[in-house]
């Protein structure tokens, strides 16, 4: 049986969330990156869903736009030499590119690089590692 959509290449999901994930840090909304690059927010959108591809030249300006280097939007990409050495492909940066996509982890991201002090931070960390391995407890499956 034949789908009446196709999906979305895995490498373009992967840029697009990236763009995403980019954006969200920046505190930068799809309507105002839109207007960096000349495009609608809907564009926008569907470059992050990974619907439409983003052509060399667009993802330059995109690279740009967002301040990073364009190699930035295929760290981890599926499939890539780089991230099959590192092992961490399944495992790690997908669930962080997810986790750094919600409100929480932006508000979380956001807040902890503001402390400044390196003590501090080791706390906070000691301190979500607790509450974590606290929630754990009989919810084992």
């Amino acid at each position: 049986m034949q789908e009446s959509k196709k999906k979305p290449n895995p490498i373009d999901t992967h840029v697009g969330s990236r763009v995403r994930l980019r954006r969200t840090m920046l505190g930068m909304s799809q309507e105002k990156l839109g207007e960096a690059l000349g495009i609608t927010f809907q564009q926008v959108q569907k470059y992050e869903k990974g619907s439409n591809r983003i052509g060399a030249s667009r993802l330059q300006n995109i690279s740009d736009v967002l301040n990073v280097s364009v190699s930035y939007f295929f760290e981890d990409a599926p499939g890539s030499s780089a991230s099959s050495g590192a092992g961490l492909q399944e495992s790690g940066s997908d669930y962080v590119v997810d986790f750094l996509s919600t409100s929480e982890g932006l508000q979380l991201n956001r807040a902890f690089v503001k402390i400044a002090d390196p003590k501090v931070r080791k706390r906070v960390i000691d301190l979500v590692r607790t509450l974590a391995d606290g929630s754990d407890d009989g919810s084992k499956t």
